[in-house]
């Protein structure tokens, strides 16, 4: 356990905005090479004097720099929004337990995001791509505030849909003079696409609220709690079960999750 809580430095190589409050930082590590890590799974950044916080990798082991798409909602993240290339910061991780990987082979996969809620889905959206022979048909829906707010609008628009097997959905709740695409929240969305449940797996990772209503419609729809995996990263803090602060019931989100199938969330306590 040790070697997680030892920040490793590593040095900001590019960076760019997808929004006007979201970030996306590649990091190159100085002294030493980048830890293994599984789609899903968290890091701890940090930056001296300022903090540190848990955040998901954003990018896909099967693909470098490191990346970490972050959204600007407090001191730390509005520091590092300050961040020119060049800059140091601290690393440790890997943290939580990752989507299963080996759970997904030769499954349908349904991938419902939301919001800033896409970047852990970019891990593994990415990972399934790159090993594309190991899972079926893809479906990617995904929705945002306003089209201003679409994060990893190149992917969605040119690099995904281009992929054999890969079909992209994209709603907003509101549009613009310049949107012409769909408008609808998504959960309300999903049930109009109506994917089949038969042989899929739904990942689905967006604000609370989001998610709520989206295992909702997937009830709708007629998709098995087993079948459904969500993601609670935003409950982990120390990442090692030390601080309690993930705790619900008789488990610690990160070092039981972050990543659950709905039946398991189901044998936790309301308050998760």
């Amino acid at each position: 356990m040790s070697e997680y809580l030892i920040p490793q430095k590593a040095r900001v190589v590019k960076l760019w905005d997808e929004t006007s409050d979201v970030m996306t930082f590649q990091v190159e590590f100085s002294d030493s090479e980048p830890f293994p890590y599984l789609p899903g799974q968290c890091a701890m950044l940090s930056m001296p004097s300022v903090g540190e916080a848990m955040f998901s990798i954003t990018a896909s082991p099967t693909r470098q720099p490191m990346e970490f798409s972050i959204k600007r909602v407090g001191s730390l993240t509005d520091e590092m929004h300050r961040m020119e290339v060049g800059r140091q910061i601290g690393i440790r991780g890997p943290y939580g337990n990752g989507f299963p990987l080996e759970m997904m082979k030769g499954s349908d996969l349904l991938f419902i995001g939301g919001g800033i809620g896409l970047a852990p889905l970019r891990s593994l959206i990415n990972y399934c791509i790159d090993h594309r022979e190991d899972y079926g048909h893809i479906h990617i829906v995904y929705g945002a505030r306003s089209p201003d707010d679409l994060v990893f609008k190149k992917e969605l628009f040119e690099e995904w849909p281009r992929v054999e097997n890969v079909d992209v959905d994209v709603t907003v709740d509101a549009g613009d003079e310049n949107w012409d695409g769909p408008v609808g929240f998504v959960p309300a969305f999903l049930e109009e696409l109506n994917p089949s449940p038969e042989g899929k797996l739904a990942f689905t990772c967006g604000p609370p609220i989001m998610i709520k209503f989206v295992v909702q419609s997937l009830a709708k729809l007629n998709y098995s709690k087993d079948r459904v995996i969500t993601t609670l990263e935003k409950r982990m803090k120390c990442g090692v079960g030390r601080c309690g602060r993930c705790n619900v019931g008789g488990k610690y989100i990160c070092l039981d999750g972050p990543v659950f199938t709905l039946d398991e969330l189901d044998e936790l306590p309301d308050d998760y």
